[in-house]
């Protein structure tokens, strides 16, 4: 008996892959730096649920209809937090102090669309490097799957690429399931491989060779511009959290089970 091999596939940024051709595939969705890392972090901080925005005005008509005090207004434009809102995008905002048992409405410039891009999937979760292995372990036995990076404002972005390297890397690693690699998912897997030659040549974790070379990338320059570049250092943790967010699209929250 013939066996077809699962399908997994990365796609450097939405526009380069039409909505309905993810329905039917569970969807990774990744924005290292840095709205898959600060979700992650809020809600393994307590937070009991993101709501993800497109638009800025609508987030904040959102909170309105809420109850303002009831809600936690987090994200940003240009790396900045945005007037009137209660948090950025910066995942040391989002401490168990703040964020436990709150509602987070959230909106950044190229996370959230990239969330929207993927409504159409059977299942979307956030993936980053903070959650990499509970990533991995959950696509284990997942026939089809599809790696969306969010880039930046529309520019393929090599730090969401090595995310979905790593992704792809572990997954294969695991052998659980045959997998058919698209061209993309190739080209990440060797720019993940070769950061980790590069760590072990120069006696580097991968994380602390990460966080240097997230200095470098088109994201990573946008945060030091702006002073915030301690969170590359943050963003390149890996494993530090072991849960998967889903985006439910009909909901509209994200939430962990």
């Amino acid at each position: 008996m013939t066996v077809t091999p699962a399908r997994l596939r990365v796609h450097f940024l939405p526009q380069f892959v039409a909505e309905h051709e993810l329905a039917g595939s569970t969807v990774v969705v990744v924005d290292l730096l840095r709205a898959s890392t600060t979700i992650c972090q809020a809600l393994a901080s307590g937070a009991q649920e993101i709501v993800p925005f497109v638009e800025v005005g609508v987030a904040a008509q959102a909170a309105a209809d809420y109850g303002r005090d009831e809600v936690l207004l987090g994200g940003e434009r240009g790396g900045a937090r945005i007037e009137g809102f209660d948090l950025g995008n910066s995942p040391v905002e989002y401490t168990p102090e703040v964020v436990f048992n709150r509602t987070i409405l959230f909106t950044t410039t190229n996370g959230t669309r990239a969330l929207d891009h993927a409504r159409h999937a059977d299942q979307v979760v956030l993936g980053a490097m903070v959650n990499l292995s509970a990533v991995v372990a959950f696509l284990q036995r997942i026939p089809r799957v599809d790696i969306l990076c969010a880039g930046t404002g529309g520019h393929v972005t090599r730090e969401d690429i090595l995310v979905a390297g790593a992704i792809v890397h572990q997954l294969l690693a695991c052998g659980e399931v045959q997998r058919e690699l698209g061209e993309e998912a190739k080209q990440a897997r060797v720019a993940w491989k070769e950061l980790l030659n590069a760590a072990q040549a120069a006696g580097r974790s991968p994380s602390s060779q990460l966080a240097m070379e997230l200095r470098e990338t088109p994201g990573g320059r946008n945060l030091i511009a702006i002073g915030q570049g301690d969170d590359l250092a943050e963003c390149a943790q890996i494993d530090r959290f072991d849960i998967v967010p889903r985006f439910d699209p009909v909901a509209q929250r994200i939430f962990v089970p």
